[in-house]
């Protein structure tokens, strides 16, 4: 167990019958940079059982938070689902992952595209203050089927430009745009058509995607994840990595889970 730190739940939030978030306390050895992952989960029989998960808190945070489906016959969600305040998990020591500002080269703007919990890494990116001093605008896309898997709507558009720290930043060079495909919503469709036909763009009244320009990070799917690269590698984006750093980074820790 040493990888390990064992963690109390503090609190939890069922947003919908598939969709949950709840955050633990936070022991003061571990150390993350905004948009890592990590190692987390129950012990069953004695034993650790685990999965990726995305910290949705930004790394000054006292407490962790995380956000997770649930699928009805998943080794581990369909325990996590039912934990209460004050059970334990288990945490991993060592966070790393790809969603990094500092795996992207300069830019002007910032994408942050994500659909249904590919969300999480982007909850701490966006409240990271040097994501701000990098970038002169930070647009998150989020993508799901039904308007109530839009998790922290209220909280992105109420709550963050309100902020005792970076409520500036965030109403002078954020922009939130949630997207739905199954339901009527003011805002539809899938990112990859968004992009392509240039309606995301359009829509924030910023020109199309360029390499020159415009940087990207993206979490989500797999077919998303892939369609998305090959979009991006047509308009001339370079992906970047932990050694290094591109025009765009994708997750992949998550695919095929």
């Amino acid at each position: 167990m040493s990888a390990f730190i064992e963690e109390k739940v503090l609190s939890v939030h069922h947003w919908t019958e598939r969709l949950f978030s709840f955050t633990t306390t936070r022991d003061q050895a571990l150390r993350f940079s905004n948009g890592h992952f990590t190692m987390i989960g129950l012990m069953v029989n004695q034993k650790p059982l685990l999965r990726a998960y995305s910290i949705v808190s930004p790394n000054y945070e006292e407490h962790l938070e995380f956000l997770s489906i649930k699928v009805e016959d998943g080794p581990l969600t369909s325990r996590l689902k039912n934990i209460q305040v004050g059970d334990s998990i288990i945490v991993g020591k060592k966070p790393t992952g790809t969603l990094l500002i500092d795996y992207l080269l300069p830019g002007k703007n910032l994408y942050l595209l994500s659909t249904g919990t590919g969300l999480a890494p982007f909850l701490s990116v966006i409240r990271d203050p040097e994501t701000y001093e990098k970038f002169e605008k930070v647009i998150l896309v989020h993508g799901v089927r039904e308007v109530k898997e839009l998790a922290y709507h209220d909280y992105l558009t109420k709550e963050l430009p309100q902020h005792e720290f970076l409520g500036e930043m965030v109403s002078s060079q954020f922009v939130y745009y949630p997207t739905v495909t199954r339901e009527d919503y003011h805002q539809m469709g899938r990112i990859t058509d968004l992009i392509d036909s240039n309606k995301l763009t359009n829509d924030i009244g910023f020109p199309e995607l360029d390499s020159k320009n415009d940087r990207v990070m993206i979490c989500g799917s797999n077919a998303m994840l892939k369609d998305l690269k090959v979009m991006l590698e047509k308009r001339h984006f370079k992906e970047g990595n932990t050694t290094i750093p591109g025009d765009f980074v994708i997750e992949k820790a998550f695919v095929d889970q």
